[in-house]
């Protein structure tokens, strides 16, 4: 989810139109940065190159460039992309931030993303994903990740997961199978009400994701606490019509 919904469309050559391979532009347009209400106000998401453990960590960029982090969602807001040393200026920075990747010594350095991950809560201790569900009512926990269909501006997507438990009154009751969610990125991050603690932040990641003509693969992490949307549109994938 991280990786489509805001991966991809903080791209800053997908928001400049001057890449649109492997699916496409970018929902999240130049006018939106420092004023676009991407998520709620305690979504906060970075970018970063040098994070530990992190499949697209490196020291250097294929630009050269010293790698950082830094915010892409700020308490919510829309603050900056993921850029490298020919487009930064266009955004008001002084430096790339580094995010130049060549898949071998053959190919042509571009934008990559970096490892791209949802923050903690801010000064939480210790709030678990038996926390979050101690709230809902009824609802579905999902871990991990599965298929995944999204459009060319990065905006209205379906996906799905790897486990999925029902539940019912806080209370995790049972396994349920052929489950997905539907939503458009900026209404599924708003809807997210709760974030767990750094405690229980875990590092996950792909090692193919594609980019460019010809086509580029890139290992990329994404980290995350567990987390709460609400009023998020849930499907069965395997019903069948009598």
């Amino acid at each position: 989810t991280i990786h489509e919904s805001v991966g991809h469309p903080t791209e800053l050559d997908r928001v400049l139109g001057y890449e649109a391979n492997f699916a496409g532009t970018s929902f999240a347009t130049r006018e939106k940065l420092g004023k676009f209400q991407y998520g709620s106000k305690i979504v906060n998401l970075k970018g970063d190159k040098t994070q530990l453990n992190g499949l697209a960590t490196a020291g250097w960029d294929d630009d050269g460039v010293k790698t950082t982090e830094w915010d892409i969602i700020k308490d919510g807001v829309l603050v900056s992309y993921q850029t490298v040393r020919d487009n930064a200026a266009v955004i008001g920075l002084k430096r790339s931030q580094g995010a130049a990747y060549a898949d071998s010594w053959g190919s042509v350095a571009f934008q990559r993303m970096p490892n791209v991950s949802l923050m903690p809560a801010k000064g939480a201790q210790n709030i678990s994903a038996d926390d979050l569900i101690a709230d809902v009512k009824d609802g579905i926990y999902i871990e991990g990740d599965g298929s995944f269909s999204i459009d060319q501006q990065r905006y209205n997507f379906q996906f799905g997961g790897q486990v999925f438990w029902e539940i019912k009154n806080g209370k995790k009751v049972g396994l349920l199978r052929d489950v997905a969610y539907q939503s458009r990125t900026p209404d599924f991050w708003n809807a997210c009400d709760g974030v767990g603690s750094k405690e229980h932040y875990g590092l996950g990641g792909s090692y193919f994701d594609g980019k460019g003509e010809p086509g580029q693969i890139n290992a990329v992490s994404h980290g995350c606490p567990p987390a709460r949307f609400r009023q998020i549109n849930v499907i069965n994938t395997g019903r069948k019509i009598k």
